[in-house]
């Protein structure tokens, strides 16, 4: 990750720059954000149907769904 410039350095257009660039950074994170929520919000409800359709006797009854989306989501940690 780059370091944050001297603010001081920079001319009035580069500060408007600076912030149309980071604005545009946050608007691409906030959709892929809201994508992998799609996506996670997705899988809960195929795991919630076939545990229904199982009666939750498969192997299903271990997975841990919490965790599952906060993989997915990308706030794993490695343990």
């Amino acid at each position: 990750m780059e370091l944050f410039p001297d603010l001081g350095s920079l001319s009035d257009e580069e500060l408007k720059q600076l912030k149309d660039d980071l604005e545009a950074q946050e608007r691409e994170l906030s959709y892929q954000r809201r994508i992998l929520h799609g996506k996670i919000d997705i899988l809960r409800a195929e795991i919630v149907a076939r545990l229904q359709r199982t009666g939750g006797q498969q192997a299903l009854d271990e997975l841990d769904v919490d965790r599952l989306s906060e993989i997915l989501a990308g706030n794993s940690t490695s343990e």
